[in-house]
């Protein structure tokens, strides 16, 4: 049904813009690395009062970035955590978020690892950004500006790589002239996927063709559709010890589970169109429709708790997530004598269904067994001697029980844990002013509203004599309504035209149901708890901005964010508010750009003090100090030689009691070779030293263990 209302909204559209008989000179779009594209309308980084980065495209082949945990590697004041190992995780100034992504300035938040094969660039803000992209973005977001058909120009390009784990990638990018004003691209890529780790692999398909159309000179539309395929091994990664509070280094090449077990897969179907039209000098209208269809499933077994007398008590589930999205934004922006005014609306329609089920261990008829860890672990082969595996004796069954014929297998479709249909719809209109105040003064004014209306139909388990959960019938459904208001302010003073202090200040709100949408209210509770209440975020900002005439740009920001309406843990199956009433303070150092004409840096440097309210005072997985370098020598017309440094802090994995992530610093090298001018051949060594090291976790006893030492060789072609 959602694909058939975009598609006679595109119909209706065109047909509308067929009538107007203005004609306009109109520029083409064009990507530049000074100005932000999410922004609406694009913004020169130096008037926009927040601290952002630009990755283009061609920094991504440079540093050999496969992923979206590449890029945060080196971008200061954001990290990485684990997303339990099937998604992009990320954490915007001490706030954690797996929902905050963005392509195109369209919310793309179906949990999964996203590709950058057809991709220009990529602009992290960090902040508050509600005004624009509404519910979320408390502490940033990640907008992906996608590569479209480009009219008057035939281009192609190849791109392959192969890497020392046994991973490989293959991407097309072509793009034809069908007439003076229709254009077509096609991006394609094959992705193989392997690390260090025993047992991983994954294989990534992506297929994106759009067409540009040059109805008239005031007048494009562009339209894509994007098809998905990836499957990947799960890993979550290795248990600390209880008297050290350090990852067991001696376990890093364990892995607690197995290829068929620890999977998961993701089929997506993403059709987009826009709509842009200068009805005027100084007026244009944007419409864009995206209508999205996601299958998502992931399976994973992991430890919960362990102990060196007691062994690794193993745990899992398997998570089914069905999601239908349709969204409609409009925006107009008219440009007067002193600024532009940018008025928008949004509407977006999301259905969503999840199935959770536990695992179901053989042998002690419940979710969980203990084992005495060993390499590689194997859950389906006789244990008769207990020395690999030993049985919960509370609720299962007893050592005596088991024999040497005996098998332990694990179940995942037969324990219901929860199944929920949710139906989310969301009404949204902003208002944003861009001022000139006076000759060096700018001001940016504005605020949006947004309607959040959730409807969960939680579905009733009933628990057998064997302790599998079923569907007992039952289907209570509950509706939530959220209504709030995010206002911005930022002011700008440029005392020469290539330099800008600014202040900021922002709110935004988080809705409470769970990013999957699963639930707010625990299953024995028939109304809607206050712990479910929208977590409201203020975000405040100082910062200077300086574009050197040599080529380098320097930014400086101090700023502060506050959890101001803080709710309670989750303990039922929606998203768990790990930090409660969170405050954070730091500071944000970057020097970016071309020393002279053959030397270019990207250095970030990030410290961020933050504490909780709720607990022990420090909030989960933020380091204090984060800094990364990227140094480029172009030696000759044919050479060019780079050194890349990143350091992470160490940080509490849960409490400040608890165990620590260990600081470390990893270190890159890459090399360019230019044969020709269209051809590319780049080696990438990635932790050139060897490092081991913990990038993140997602609890105690489930800390990632960063990569080994990868060499990557890629070979770009431009036709």
């Amino acid at each position: 049904m959602k694909k058939i209302i975009f598609l006679f909204a595109l119909v209706m559209t065109t047909s509308a813009v067929y009538a107007q008989d203005e004609t306009l000179e109109v520029k083409g779009k064009v990507l530049y690395k000074d100005q932000v594209n999410s922004l609406k309308p694009p913004v020169p980084i130096l008037n926009v009062p927040q601290s952002l980065s630009v990755i283009t495209d061609e920094d991504i082949k440079l540093q050999g970035f496969r992923q979206i945990g590449d890029l945060i590697r080196y971008t200061p004041g954001v990290n990485t955590s684990q997303g339990e190992g099937h998604r992009d995780a990320v954490v915007f100034r001490g706030v954690r978020s797996t929902a905050d992504f963005y392509q195109d300035g369209v919310r793309d938040d179906v949990q999964y690892y996203r590709s950058l094969y057809n991709v220009e660039q990529v602009e992290i803000l960090k902040g508050g950004d509600a005004l624009l992209f509404g519910r979320g973005g408390t502490g940033g977001l990640i907008n992906r500006v996608s590569k479209t058909a480009q009219i008057g120009e035939t281009f192609s390009s190849l791109d392959t790589g192969i890497d020392s784990f046994g991973g490989g990638d293959v991407a097309m990018d072509g793009n034809m002239i069908v007439n003076d004003n229709v254009a077509f691209r096609l991006n394609v890529h094959v992705d193989s996927l392997a690390n260090h780790r025993d047992m991983f692999s994954g294989d990534r398909v992506g297929v994106n063709p759009t067409m540009k159309i040059q109805v008239d000179p005031a007048t494009t539309i562009d339209l894509s559709y994007e098809y998905a395929d990836h499957e990947r091994f799960v890993d979550r990664g290795i248990p600390t010890d209880d008297a050290t509070k350090s990852p067991i280094e001696a376990m890093k090449d364990i892995v607690f589970g197995t290829k068929d077990l620890n999977t998961t897969t993701l089929e997506a179907n993403i059709l987009k169109g826009s709509l842009n039209h200068n009805y005027s000098d100084t007026g244009k209208l944007n419409l864009s429709v995206t209508a999205n269809d996601f299958r998502k499933m992931y399976q994973n077994l992991y430890v919960s708790d362990y102990t060196a007398s007691m062994g690794a008590k193993m745990d899992g589930y398997r998570d089914v997530t069905m999601r239908e999205s349709l969204i409609i934004a409009l925006s107009n922006i008219n440009e007067f004598d002193r600024g532009t005014l940018t008025v928008g609306f949004e509407m977006v329609d999301t259905e969503n269904n999840n199935h959770r089920y536990n695992t179901y261990f053989s042998s002690t008829r419940d979710d969980n067994e203990i084992f005495m860890p060993v390499r590689n672990m194997n859950f389906n082969v006789a244990n008769g001697n207990l020395t690999n595996r030993r049985t919960l004796e509370t609720g299962g069954l007893t050592d005596a029980d088991v024999t040497q014929d005996q098998v332990t297998y694990v179940d995942y479709i037969s324990d219901l844990n929860n199944q929920s249909d949710t139906d989310i719809e969301v009404t949204s209109l902003y208002l944003q002013g861009n001022i000139d105040l006076a000759d060096q003064w700018k001001m940016i004014l504005g605020g949006r509203y947004d309607e959040v209306e959730t409807t969960i139909k939680q579905y009733g388990i009933t628990v057998d004599g064997t302790g599998k959960g079923a569907l007992n019938g039952t289907n209570p459904s509950l509706t939530k309504k959220d209504s709030l208001f995010s206002p911005r302010l930022g002011l700008i003073f440029k005392p020469q035209e290539n330099m800008s202090l600014y202040f900021s200040y922002s709110e935004a709100f988080q809705p409470r149901s769970g990013e999957q949408y699963k639930t707010f209210v625990d299953k024995a509770k028939t109304t809607v708890s206050s712990k479910y209440n929208p977590d409201v975020f203020e975000n405040t900002e100082l910062g200077f901005k300086y574009d050197m005439d040599s080529g380098l740009s320097l930014a400086l920001a101090y700023f502060t964010g506050e959890q101001t309406k803080a709710t309670a843990f989750d303990n039922g199956t929606g998203e768990e508010t790990r930090e409660i009433g969170l405050e954070i303070d730091g500071f944000e150092i970057t020097l970016n750009g071309q020393v002279n004409d053959n030397n270019a840096i990207r250095f970030g440097l990030a410290s961020v003090d933050a504490t909780k309210s709720k607990g022990s005072g420090a909030a989960k997985e933020i380091p204090e100090l984060t800094y990364s370098l990227w140094y480029t020598h172009q030696a000759s017309d044919m050479f060019a030689i780079s050194f890349g440094a990143t350091y992470q802090d160490e940080s509490y994995i849960n409490a400040e009691s608890g165990p620590l992530l260990p600081d470390y610093t990893r270190l890159d090298m890459a090399m360019t070779i230019t044969p020709s001018e269209n051809d590319v051949v780049r080696i990438n060594i990635e932790n050139l030293g060897d490092e081991t090291y913990y990038p993140h976790s997602h609890s105690d006893h489930q800390v990632s263990v960063g990569e080994s030492q990868n060499v990557r060789v890629s070979y770009s072609k431009r036709f």
